[in-house]
């Protein structure tokens, strides 16, 4: 017969055990030491059972640098770990690869951003590649030309970064997707072939500037097997999906021309004066020509946004009114 105390304690060890072990997670940091992972000693140490980053200031470092896990290269899988940043910025780098020509320890890849600004934080920032690709509070989507379309948006996830909260990363195939904890920051698909990455290194980001402290533990992975890619023809992008244009180069403004004391009447007077002419040869211009058809194509056809996307302040309420026909009236909003 079997010991009911036993049995008892036997159950009380399975249900008490760390949930990273029941769900198939492991931890790749031992809380003791850097075994398993390489970056600059001057860094990186172990402090108070953290992995830990410390800079001086914006002389100390000519680079970002990294902590890089030696454990093997990534595919897909499931990272979870706590952290907490004092200033300046950090990162989860993954799927990543070294650069050795820019400097030792210095990563390019995907990173999970840690950033003070709510925007930023948890977003998909492509270090030494494209830059940011999906902000805190958007779904986006990639196309094979490397084009984004924001799909969708939410409520971005709000938290204090230089206390601890658990950052997740989950790489499954070209879907990725970034949680602060628990909740989702971003969701991407990448169709972008030439610039994506399926599979890399992992490494934690230390940032040049303001001198910065950033401790991370319970660093825990869980591989996944291999799935099918997300494709465009079968994942086709929404019709009302939005596309997120490149923001134009900055051109340097012409030095300003001291101009002579006029006092505000006179001035007034003036520029009516002034305006005048415009008025009159806009009421004569002839009527624009009918909008090129692939206007509409550019923002996603053109079809509305839905009214469940648009956030408004408590007591207002937003309905639809019309729904702009792209081929013919192109793009333009009425608030």
């Amino acid at each position: 017969m079997r010991n009911p105390l036993s049995a008892l304690l036997a159950f009380l060890l399975v249900a008490l055990a760390p949930l990273s072990a029941q769900d198939g997670f492991k931890p790749i940091f031992d809380g003791k030491s850097l075994a398993g992972w390489d970056g600059n000693p001057d860094l990186w140490s172990v402090e108070d059972g953290c992995l830990t980053g410390k800079t001086k200031g914006p002389d100390h470092l000519a680079y970002n640098q990294f902590l890089v896990w030696r454990g093997g290269v990534l595919k897909n899988f499931e990272l979870r770990a706590k952290i907490k940043c004092s200033a300046s910025n950090s990162g989860i780098q993954y799927r990543s690869k070294e650069v050795p020509e820019v400097g030792k320890w210095v990563i390019a890849g995907y990173q999970c951003d840690i950033h003070p600004s709510v925007g930023y934080n948890g977003q998909i920032y492509e270090e030494r590649a494209r830059g940011i690709l999906v902000l805190n509070g958007q779904s986006v989507i990639v196309d094979d030309k490397g084009d984004k379309w924001l799909a969708a948006e939410h409520e971005p996830v709000k938290v204090n970064y230089s206390e601890w909260h658990e950052y997740a990363v989950i790489a499954n195939g070209n879907h990725l997707i970034q949680k602060v904890d628990g909740k989702v920051t971003i969701d991407l698909v990448d169709h972008d072939e030439k610039n994506r990455a399926l599979e890399g290194l992992l490494a934690f980001q230390v940032h040049r500037g303001p001198a910065m402290v950033v401790q991370i533990k319970d660093v825990v992975l869980k591989e996944l097997p291999e799935t099918p890619l997300l494709s465009l023809e079968k994942n086709p992008i929404p019709s009302d999906a939005q596309k997120i244009e490149k923001p134009a180069p900055r051109k340097k403004a012409p030095a300003k021309k001291a101009e002579p004391i006029v006092k505000p009447a006179t001035k007034a007077f003036l520029q009516l004066a002034a305006d005048a002419p415009k008025a009159k040869a806009k009421a004569k211009a002839p009527a624009k020509k009918a909008a090129e058809a692939n206007v509409g194509q550019a923002i996603g056809e053109n079809k509305a946004t839905p009214v469940d996307r648009i956030r408004a302040p408590e007591g207002f309420k937003v309905e639809l009114l019309y729904s702009v026909p792209g081929d013919s009236l192109g793009s333009w909003v009425a608030l």
